[in-house]
């Protein structure tokens, strides 16, 4: 059972989650099928039939010496098509909705084990860059981390967004890839407390 101390104008609790043993099995699974996700799959090249070649043979059959060809837009040719290039597509797949939940909260256990996991209720912030960057400092990050701001208060969001080290997402963002890239999560503790009511359900 992991502890995490709630820090904020609202502070001074402590919640308690149970969170799994990291799998860094799992965490690949999750993080790969995220990224395959955002592929754009744009890539294309074109075939034998779509280059701008003429379709005439190019010259006969028999008699001059030279190998026997058809017309130049064979792979063979320089401006020929590409034989089995790339086409657009998805890279999306599917991964089943517990292995994905799982791999999220394992990313959280990955950063909690570590020290790293930091529980907001109230930052009570005014949208200021400067006064975030103070409070940062007070709560032990000062710009010598990847720090991941995972909010829903839209003036911390505003007052965070400019600052080179931090990177923002709302509540419904959070995901896998994003925390265990950056090396501190700094997270809304509304957020992990209903997990904490639905286990005890």
């Amino acid at each position: 059972m992991a502890q995490i101390n709630v820090i904020g104008k609202n502070g001074g609790r402590t919640i308690d989650l149970e969170l799994p043993e990291v799998n860094s099995g799992v965490l690949h699974d999750v993080v790969t099928w995220q990224l395959a996700s955002r592929r754009r799959g744009t890539a294309s090249t074109k075939t034998r039939a779509e280059v701008s070649k003429t379709g005439k043979k190019m010259y006969g059959q028999k008699g001059t010496g030279n190998a026997r060809h058809g017309d130049r837009s064979v792979p063979s040719f320089v401006g020929g098509g590409v034989a089995f290039g790339p086409k657009p597509r998805s890279y999306s797949y599917t991964l089943p909705r517990k292995v994905r939940q799982l791999g999220l909260a394992m990313a959280l256990a990955a950063r909690q084990e570590t020290g790293k996991l930091i529980a907001v209720d109230g930052y009570d912030q005014d949208g200021k860059t400067k006064n975030f960057v103070a409070w940062a400092k007070e709560n032990g990050m000062d710009g010598s981390e990847r720090v991941l701001i995972v909010t829903d208060d839209a003036a911390t969001r505003q007052a965070a967004r400019n600052v080179a080290w931090a990177t923002v997402l709302p509540v419904a963002g959070l995901n896998a890839y994003d925390i265990l890239r950056h090396e501190r999560l700094v997270i809304d503790a509304v957020v992990l407390e209903p997990a904490q009511e639905g286990e005890e359900a």
